[in-house]
């Protein structure tokens, strides 16, 4: 029986790799055709301006001569600005589509000999990736997404020395975006909330794992494996109506409309979706 602190424990890492084989994250953020230097740059100019916290949480520059180990690479946005910054990359994903689509980015703007793209299961990534220290390991949004993430972080720990660097997104549990998935579809269901939140975590609805984690519960997976926090911060309400946004509108929904600037970034910087985490070795 599966406990209900650990409601993914029966997922396989098999229907998580089909769930995002069939549609890698960001691949529509652009209606230009996919591979070319057109389509990378919209869903580049699309990703950031939605999400403009990544640049300053990645720090793309800072790592300009260092190895970087990212967990998740998606179709290899960050991968491309960690590489085109000067860093050298290992991008690790496990849906061999997403990886497909990341080399041929790295192909169009002529960094392939500074990625190098690695198909795994994070939770057992020293079975695919040789052991060795990295400057920085970086995973943005990716490890609440399998069905045990304890265990990449376990991982990391093999991979990171005294002066490494650790930058971890995870889905923030106490943010708008649970609030908003209750009151939508929960029907007053707290019971079945971890499994609501999976089911409508992504823009494609039926993701098979999405863990969420509050500030402490965040910084607790952490310190259990051997590292101290040194920043903490939530980010990001996604703010637009999303049948405008499917068409590459940007239209503020209603009740958000009228907040002024302040008010709407107070309200992100607590009950934002994205908790990130930078740590380094204890």
């Amino acid at each position: 029986m599966v406990s209900p602190s650990r409601p993914f424990d029966d997922t396989s890492v098999d229907a998580v790799k089909a769930y995002w084989n069939a549609r890698p994250c960001n691949i529509r953020h652009s209606p230009k055709l996919v591979g070319t230097e057109e389509y990378f740059n919209e869903v580049e100019a699309r990703k950031y301006f939605v999400e403009p916290h990544i640049p300053a949480f990645a720090e793309f520059p800072r790592w300009n001569g260092k190895r970087v180990l990212e967990i998740g690479c998606g179709i290899g946005t960050d991968t491309i600005n960690f590489a085109r910054h000067g860093a050298i990359v290992t991008a690790v994903d496990l849906a061999e589509q997403s990886l497909e689509i990341a080399r041929q980015r790295a192909r169009v703007f002529g960094l392939e000999n500074r990625i190098r793209f690695v198909q795994a299961n994070a939770e057992e990534l020293s079975s695919y990736v040789p052991v060795e220290t990295y400057d920085l390991v970086y995973s943005f949004g990716v490890i609440h997404h399998t069905p045990h993430p304890e265990n990449v972080i376990e991982q990391i720990r093999q991979y990171v020395g005294p002066a490494s660097t650790v930058k971890i997104m995870v889905y923030n549990r106490w943010s708008w975006k649970v609030l908003w998935i209750l009151s939508m579809y929960g029907k007053g269901q707290v019971w079945k909330l971890s499994r609501l939140i999976a089911q409508y975590s992504e823009a494609q609805t039926g993701c098979p794992v999405t863990y969420t984690y509050s500030r402490r519960s965040g910084r607790r997976l952490l310190e259990e494996h051997g590292f101290r926090l040194t920043g903490l911060f939530v980010d990001h309400i996604f703010s637009y109506s999303i049948p405008e946004y499917v068409q590459y509108r940007y239209k503020v929904v209603w009740y958000f409309r009228w907040l002024p600037p302040g008010v709407f970034r107070s309200l992100e910087r607590r009950f934002g979706w994205h908790l990130c985490l930078t740590a380094r070795p204890q």
